[in-house]
């Protein structure tokens, strides 16, 4: 995962200096307009003792989000959403693999509405196929950690 969270960190950094990378030329979208970030999908992360170091971990190397089928534990997800990544859900039967693309548009007017479901794009080497993923139970508080970018963030607006 590092190694691979380290590419996709400086593909973001390409990206942010408007280089079009494959993903924006496949599905037709604006560098400018998707960032890119590195992502976990696992059936039911932040089991064990590992999940209070985890998200951070994830984060420092330019993750975004955690795919899941559902987590572990409260405490996890807390986690994932304090260092600024989206817990995502879902139900879907998909295989995703090292590599893949997942991409979700619209993902901050979805937060800051209160929406909850949105329809991703996957980008695999055999096409493009459509994944639901969900944001069950996000509370107010926690779109606005999201918003800010992570709790730290959220935290110095409050005291502007």
């Amino acid at each position: 995962y590092v190694k691979r969270a380290k590419a996709t960190r400086d593909m973001e950094a390409a990206r942010a200096h408007g280089d079009v990378g494959y993903v924006h030329r496949m599905l037709g979208i604006r560098p400018e307009d998707a960032p890119i970030s590195s992502a976990i999908y696992c059936t039911c992360p932040g089991d064990g003792s590992a999940r209070e170091q985890a998200a951070s971990c994830q984060r420092v190397l330019g993750a975004g989000a955690n795919i899941a089928r559902e987590y572990a534990t409260k405490r996890y997800r807390s986690n994932v959403i304090n260092w600024g990544m989206v817990p995502f859900e879902t139900d879907s039967e998909f295989d995703f693999a090292p590599g893949d693309w997942v991409y979700v548009p619209g993902i901050r007017q979805l937060i800051a509405s209160g929406g909850d479901r949105v329809t991703a794009a996957v980008v695999t080497e055999k096409g493009t196929e459509q994944v639901e993923l969900r944001l069950p139970n996000l509370s107010a508080g926690e779109r606005a950690i999201l918003l800010a970018g992570c709790l730290m963030n959220k935290y110095r607006e409050d005291r502007k």
